[in-house]
Order: C-alpha cells, then sequence, then structure tokens
C-alpha cells in the first residue's frame, strides 16, 4: 500500500495586510487527443507541419462541409475516463459555442455543454509531506481546438496557422478542490502522468498540446469548509481565470501572483471581478483579457449537424478491459514485490519508459533493491547530465542487469561494476565478455589477498600500531590493499583478512 495520509492537507495561507486569506482553485485542463486525425475530419494532426498544411475542408469551415465524429478520438475520451475512475455516459451530445476570432473560421466550436461524454471522477494527487488530497473531477468534454494566430511575424499585419483548427481537446474540468500553488502543479504532474499511461495525451505542454486555464479565487479560513458541506459558491470568492498555462512553473507563479491581486482589492474596499486574465511572466502579474463569459454569452444550441452520441456499454466494457496498469497500482506493486521505498517507487514509475526498463533489469538481475539504484542512481544520473531519455539510453536493460548478475555472483566488486558500466555506456558490449577480456574480474584467491595485506602491514609498522590502538583505522589497510590490487580484490574478504592479521 501506498504509505499515504489521506486526510485533508493546510491549505496554503497568505498573509493580507488586515487578514489572513486561503486559496480555492479549480482547473480546467485541455489535453490534446493522441490520434492521427482531427475530432471531425481526415486532416493529419502531426505537430511541426508546414503552417495551413494540414487543413480539410471542414476545418477551413467551407460552406456544406459536414463534420463525421472520428470513433478513435470518442475511445481515448472513455478509455481516459476509466483511468480517472469516472461516470461514462453512454449518450451524450455536442454543442456549438458561437463566437467569432481569425482562427476559427467555422465562427463556432463544437463543444460539449449539457451532455458531456464523461461525467464525474477522481485524482489522487501525493503531496510532498506524505498526505493526499482527492481532486474532484467534476466532468470531461470533447471539442475541437482553434488554430493559431501569430502577431510577430509582420510589423503591420497578422497570420493565421490553421493547423490546429479542429484538432481533437478533451477539457478536464475539476471541482475547486485544489487549495494552493504547489498543490496544482502536483494535480496537472499527476493527471499527464495517467494520460501518459493511458496513452491517450502525449501532455506535452511546450508544444501546447496540455495547457490549463486555472480559477482563483480567495476566502477567509473557514469558508471552503462552509462550502464542502453546503457546496454553495456563495461561500467562496469571485474566481478568475487564468488562460492558457502551459508550464509547471508559471501555474504556480500565475495562483500567487493572482491571489495576492484579489488580496488587496478586497482589502481596500474593493470587489474582484469574475474575468479571463493572462498571465506575464516577464511582469510578473496578470492582465485583463475580457470579462468572463457565462454559457449564454455563446449562444450555445445542440450541433445540427450531428446526432446524439450513443455508445453501447459492452464497448466501454472492452476499453475497459485493455487499460493498462495506472501509476498507482504499478507504484503499489512495485513497492510490495521489490521492496521498495515510496521515493525510489515514484521515480521508477514516473513515465511508463522508466518503470519498464526498471522491470526488465530487476528480471534479469533478480535483485529488485540493487537494480533501483543503479537505474535511479547511475543510469538516470547519467541520462540527465547528457540531457537524454531513457528511450536514448546506450545501456540496454539486459547489460545492466548482466552488470548485476557479474556483482552478484562475486565475479566483479561495486568499484569495478562502476568501472565496467561506463565502458558499456560509451563502447557497449557484453559485460561477461568486457571483464573476461579486459580481466577485470574479482581477486577472490584468499592466497593471494592475503600475500597482499602482509605486504602492505609489513611496510607500515607504525599505522599497524595505530590500528591496534583504534581499529576504525583499519579501513586504511582496506583502502591500500584494494590500491595494491587494481581494485579487483573482494573487498569482504580484504575485511576480514585485515582484521584477523592486525588481531582486531
Amino acid at each position: 500500500m501506498l504509505d499515504l495520509t489521506y486526510e485533508t492537507p493546510k491549505p496554503k495561507v497568505i498573509a493580507g495586510e488586515k487578514h489572513d486569506w486561503e486559496l480555492v482553485i479549480g482547473m480546467e485542463v485541455h489535453a490534446q487527443v493522441s490520434s492521427n486525425a482531427k475530432l471531425f475530419s481526415g486532416a493529419s494532426t502531426r505537430f511541426g507541419a508546414e503552417p495551413n498544411s494540414n487543413v480539410s475542408f471542414i476545418d477551413a469551415g467551407m460552406p456544406g462541409m459536414l463534420p463525421v465524429i472520428n470513433e478513435f478520438c470518442v475511445a481515448q475520451a472513455v478509455r481516459t475516463g476509466l483511468g480517472l475512475k469516472a461516470e461514462i455516459n453512454l449518450t451524450s451530445a455536442f454543442d456549438r459555442k458561437n463566437y467569432f476570432y481569425p482562427d476559427l473560421p467555422q465562427g463556432y466550436q463544437i463543444s460539449q455543454l449539457y451532455h458531456p461524454i464523461v461525467g464525474e471522477g477522481e485524482v489522487l494527487v501525493e503531496l510532498g509531506d506524505g498526505t493526499a488530497r482527492l481532486v474532484r473531477i467534476e466532468r470531461i468534454h470533447l471539442e475541437q481546438d482553434a488554430g493559431k494566430s501569430i502577431h510577430d511575424m509582420d510589423p503591420a499585419m497578422s497570420f493565421v496557422d490553421l493547423n490546429r483548427t479542429g484538432v481533437a481537446l478533451m477539457e478536464i474540468v475539476s471541482r475547486p478542490d485544489i487549495r494552493g500553488p504547489e498543490e496544482a502543479a502536483a494535480y496537472v504532474t499527476k493527471l499527464r502522468q495517467i494520460l501518459r499511461y493511458l496513452g491517450t495525451c502525449d501532455g506535452d505542454m511546450q508544444n501546447g498540446n496540455l495547457r490549463a486555464d486555472v480559477n482563483v479565487s480567495i476566502c477567509r479560513p473557514g469558508a471552503y469548509e462552509k462550502y464542502q458541506e453546503t457546496q454553495d459558491f456563495s461561500h467562496l470568492g469571485t474566481r478568475c481565470e487564468i488562460k492558457n498555462m502551459n508550464s509547471l512553473r508559471f501555474i504556480q507563479q500565475a495562483i500567487d501572483v493572482e491571489a495576492r491581486r484579489q488580496i488587496a482589492i478586497v482589502e481596500a474596499g474593493g470587489a474582484v471581478e469574475q474575468e479571463t486574465r493572462l498571465y506575464d511572466p516577464d511582469k510578473g502579474e496578470t492582465r485583463s483579457m475580457r470579462s468572463k463569459e457565462e454559457a449564454h454569452d455563446y449562444r450555445y444550441f445542440p450541433c445540427p449537424d450531428l446526432l446524439p452520441l450513443e455508445i453501447e456499454q459492452d464497448w466501454v466494457d472492452d476499453i475497459a478491459a485493455s487499460l493498462p496498469e495506472l501509476p498507482d497500482a504499478k507504484k503499489t506493486r512495485f513497492m510490495g514485490d521489490f521492496g521498495l521505498s515510496d521515493y525510489d517507487a515514484s521515480v521508477l514509475t514516473a513515465d511508463t519508459a522508466s518503470a519498464a526498463f526498471f522491470e526488465k533489469v530487476a528480471a534479469v538481475s533478480g535483485n529488485g533493491k540493487a537494480s533501483a539504484n543503479w537505474v535511479i542512481n547511475d543510469l538516470f544520473g547519467r541520462l540527465k547530465k547528457e540531457e537524454h531519455s531513457i528511450d536514448e539510453s546506450p545501456v540496454s536493460p539486459e547489460q545492466l542487469g548482466d552488470i548485476l548478475k557479474l556483482i552478484e555472483a562475486g565475479d566483479i566488486s561495486g568499484k569495478i561494476a562502476k568501472d565496467l558500466f561506463e565502458i558499456v555506456y560509451t563502447d557497449g558490449g557484453d559485460p561477461a565478455k568486457i571483464v573476461e577480456a579486459r580481466g577485470m574480474k574479482q581477486v577472490t584467491d584468499t592466497g593471494a589477498i592475503e600475500t597482499a595485506v602482509d605486504e602492505i602491514i609489513a611496510a607500515n609498522p607504525a599505522q599497524v600500531e595505530k590500528a591496534k590502538a583504534n581499529p576504525k583505522l583499519a579501513g586504511w589497510f582496506v583502502g591500500q590493499v584494494m590500491k595494491a590490487t587494481g581494485g579487483k580484490a573482494n573487498p569482504k574478504a580484504v575485511n576480514e583478512i585485515v582484521t584477523a592479521k592486525l588481531g582486531l
């Protein structure tokens, strides 16, 4: 079991000039569906293509072009819902959200307001102090993405790239259960991890494939508890939405900045206006983008081009049966099967590639704990230094497992293993053959070790007397013997022989 305390963590408290204030945060995460085609057309979703090259007649808003639902995108949304322990709605419907923007040629976005495909779910967010919080998911709906307006290519003109127009998005809407900047970042991190395990979104925030709108409000201590009891939002302060956040660091900064802005307004006798804002990381401030619209401002109505979406329970069950082992379950298994610490299991299950690599190493070596130590400290450390991912590792799981088997068999020492790892990392090759060819095998012949110990003792009588007076100094002899044997002597045997020879 995960070593977590399931209690309500203390909320982030910010001291104002007059009062203490608590934060209340809800998030709308826009996750691009991993699919080769768009939600309602067959146009490609390939990132980095030439501008306006992945555009169909539907995406361009040409008259008479009708949308056709992409079944795979629907399956990905269902898969996501199941991974978040959410209710799957067998009947859902699409609506038109009407607004004009240069990179939305249709003049409306096809979305789901009244009948989303996924209902209530949850995300378990683990915090640094060993506690965990369940953040409730209110809904997940499918919708089209808009294109991209580009304003910095010409001093007098703006350009439009419609490649993203029509790309399928899952909007994952949380309840206002998040209580601080760090918790918000932890929530997005955990959500992204789950999506990557499921294969429904690659979570690449840099490319805009995962973006978050952050709703921030402030309240006096105790008000949030009243909201929890009554589900009455009047206990909470007026919220402002910070739009299009694509960095965990900026999410934390923006929440803190916006909270302090609201506190200053309220404590000065003003009222916070509900609006959409943008975060400027260079200036460290949020600025108004537009007043917050309500549903009626968009003139939502059922999309006349699409029938209600009806799916079969058997189809949902088939998707559920194909779900992979998710992060929490994998972490629990690693701790139980391999005796790993909570920290080591968390590092190894951070992504599917790392977890799979570790399991292969452990299967070859037969030692889970040693495998974890080498993967985390030696391999991950080296890869990070060279800015490589686990998929780019020059050392295979089988090679690393073979190195650990050589240690376990007593053929090489830990020190020799470090040198062997360096050789395999740089030049490749079979670890066992390298040890044999380069004469790296550990000296286990006690007679040879005794000879080396005798020579070191005979040459250092003053050090012998010191060691007898202070047994801790016997380590000096061990070091000298290891040096004399080129690090090949079995450390355990050296320790035992030195201790015996010195009469300690």
